[in-house]
């Protein structure tokens, strides 16, 4: 029988008070140990740092410190529930920052879904961190505030854009090469239009996508439509560039690629089925998919993977952000670059040197994966 992982979690969280806590780096024992630590000689390392601030990444923890910042209006596929009920997921990045990348996350939810409030507080937070994670925030709200962060001096990285398209790309790369395609080639699908999917879609366009559609609520998204979002108009002049118009099913008659980032039970077999020949499925909307795993095999489908830990080929962000952040934070890097980003997927992808269909990315909880990305993204700075 397969564990209730709701009610594990529920009985685990409980029992510890969330997931997180703070460690002291100092042993403070003896006087001279308090008069080390804090006063008097405290006082010596902040004149230090106010004569030169870049001295806090040397004589503090901020060249560590990642902030993890929501407004808890987009956490997982359970929308907008709130600051409060966000933190759990914020611990739960906070603890895989620390458990893969050794760096001290913390999770911050803001009662507030006003942007300008947003922007400003973080602003006011930067000192403190090396980093800001921007997580589960609504497009197109997340767009703007990620924008208007960039000049920081520190990097500012929206997940659920960049972290998902730079997953979405590793796996890509090796499904192509298992069914034998050239990018360039290739029919992508997405079923999804908010910050996921357009984020995949832009990384995807950089890596040389030339064909790429992108599927919202109501269907695609077309010249045709006049009921678009800034964002989602912007995205025609690079997508959908025979203005295919209609709904899920139309656009996938004849594609290479489906990648959702949508909605449970959105594509029936029929639609796998009208696909290319050997299509690939990445089906990762949570906790149910858009089509399961061995529905889409059995429509056609030569590669399937999904957002859950249960199947093969987890696209899952969790492959990419600490890696990101490490590399980032050990380069002193001020922002995260579209360079920066292609060679992450790149180096993710390289860490399955044969790739078969059960396998086109690596397991979420390999210790290499971090290691391997930072390594790529401070040599890319």
């Amino acid at each position: 029988m397969s564990m209730d992982y709701g009610a594990e979690a529920i009985k685990r969280h409980r029992a510890s008070r969330g997931k997180v806590s703070i460690a002291s780096k100092m042993v403070v024992e003896t006087l001279d140990d308090l008069s080390i630590a804090y006063t008097p000689g405290v006082a010596s390392v902040c004149m230090a740092i106010a004569d030169d601030k870049s001295e806090s990444f040397q004589l503090t923890n901020r060249a560590n410190a990642v902030a993890v910042v929501t407004d808890g209006s987009a956490v997982l596929g359970l929308g907008n529930i709130g600051p409060e009920a966000a933190m759990p997921v914020m611990e739960g990045k906070s603890i895989l920052f620390k458990a893969l990348a050794d760096i001290d996350a913390f999770p911050i939810c803001l009662d507030t879904q006003d942007n300008d409030a947003i922007i400003q507080t973080v602003r006011y937070l930067a000192p403190s961190f090396g980093g800001i994670n921007l997580e589960d925030i609504a497009a197109p709200r997340c767009f703007e505030i990620e924008d208007a962060l960039q000049d920081l001096g520190i990097p500012v990285f929206h997940d659920d854009q960049h972290g998902t398209a730079i997953a979405v790309l590793a796996g890509v790369i090796n499904a192509l090469l298992v069914t034998g395609r050239r990018i360039e080639d290739t029919k992508f699908v997405f079923a999804g239009a908010g910050a996921g999917g357009i984020g995949s879609t832009k990384l995807l366009l950089d890596h040389g996508a030339t064909n790429v559609t992108l599927v919202d609520s109501t269907g695609i998204i077309s010249r045709n439509r006049s009921d678009l979002t800034a964002v989602k108009s912007a995205m025609l002049d690079t997508t959908n560039p025979d203005n295919t118009h209609g709904g899920l099913a139309d656009a996938l008659r004849g594609a290479d690629v489906f990648i959702g980032l949508s909605a449970a039970d959105a594509v029936s077999p029929e639609m796998v089925s009208s696909m290319a020949k050997d299509s690939i499925v990445f089906a990762m909307a949570n906790p149910i998919p858009e089509i399961w795993p061995d529905v889409a095999r059995a429509a056609g489908a030569a590669v399937v993977g999904t957002g859950r830990s249960d199947f093969p080929n987890q696209i899952n962000n969790s492959l990419v952000f600490p890696g990101v952040f490490r590399g980032a934070l050990d380069s002193r890097a001020t922002r995260v670059t579209t360079r920066m980003k292609l060679a992450a997927a790149t180096a993710l992808a390289g860490l399955v040197p044969e790739p078969t269909p059960e396998n086109v990315i690596p397991w979420s909880l390999d210790r290499e994966v971090a290691k391997v990305v930072s390594e790529a993204v401070s040599g890319s700075v």
